[in-house]
């Protein structure tokens, strides 16, 4: 069964697509990151997904349900641009009131559940405009926990965070889905940190899917290189070149694409009389797969 399965959606406005015919797939259990530039349709398709908006055309079923049944609806929690709080309320006031907008039963106990998830057990008491950066990003995925949804929807939720903040975030997104089971759909920016957690990705583009794929086939997809120093990096890129053809330079260091041979670059480099004062082997990560995809894909 898949959390998320969408076909064929669509949504314009003003006669332009910010959806165009998107087609996705969010197995349960994942962490998916949902990746795109701005004005990709990431967001458009967040709140299509959550009833925020209508579709133009298509279908979307969450769990194998048509996403608009009341059974499924309750199912689902989203933190989309902000947690929506009253500024002059504890965090404890606000969990509260959104508690009895959910009709919950035993609210203090389901206010200690999600605080607890999101490390903020000790900061009930404080005011929402008093908090950090960090600790409202956190409150507001507390919200969108009440109820014990199956399925997360963030949309940005690590930007602007600080190292520390970006840190417990992770923590908090994995401990969701291995001890509570539920899957998250988060789109983000900063695509090192996706790349520490997420289990699945979807890369969109003009509101089309360009494609998907799990982080095993992202491992599998990646380009190796070996990078390397020598006193003479023209020199060396020269001899690399003639060998192997295309070589980069990046952050000091000469790169060579599609080969981890490094005895076999050590000993060409050396029979040219270049020595090798620093060489390792690599992949691309993740930031670099996406630049490089976007470069050379082409939307029709």
């Amino acid at each position: 069964m898949n959390a998320i399965e969408i076909r064929d959606l669509s949504k314009s406005f003003r006669g332009m697509y910010a959806v165009d015919h998107l087609n996705m797939t969010v197995p349960v259990g994942a962490i998916y990151g949902f990746i795109g530039e701005n004005g990709s349709g990431k967001s458009t398709t967040e709140k299509l997904i959550c009833g925020h908006l209508v579709p133009d055309g298509g279908e979307i079923k969450l769990f194998d349900r048509d996403y608009t049944d009341a059974g499924v609806r309750v199912r689902v929690g989203a933190l989309i641009e902000n947690a929506g709080c009253f500024p002059g309320s504890s965090v404890y006031q606000n969990l509260m009131m959104q508690c009895i907008n959910l009709g919950l039963e035993n609210p203090d106990e389901e206010i200690r559940r999600v605080l607890e998830i999101v490390r903020m057990e000790d900061n009930a008491t404080i005011k929402f405009k008093s908090c950090s950066l960090g600790m409202k990003q956190r409150i507001g995925i507390a919200m969108a926990l009440l109820g014990e949804p199956a399925l997360l929807i963030l949309d940005e939720p690590i930007n602007g965070l600080d190292t520390d903040g970006m840190r417990i975030m992770r923590e908090i997104l994995v401990d969701i889905t291995h001890n509570y089971g539920c899957t998250v759909l988060i789109s983000s920016h900063i695509l090192g940190e996706l790349e520490k957690i997420a289990t699945h990705y979807g890369i969109i583009r003009q509101g089309k899917m360009i494609v998907e794929m799990s982080a095993q086939e992202l491992e599998g997809r990646a380009r190796v290189f070996v990078s390397l120093k020598t006193k003479d990096m023209a020199g060396a890129r020269e001899v690399l070149k003639e060998k192997y053809g295309t070589v980069k330079d990046e952050d000091g260091y000469l790169r060579v694409y599609d080969v981890d041979d490094t005895a076999q670059i050590v000993d060409l480099l050396m029979k040219n009389g270049h020595v090798v004062s620093e060489i390792k082997k690599n992949k691309i990560g993740l930031e670099e797969y996406y630049v490089e995809l976007m470069s050379q894909k082409e939307v029709k």
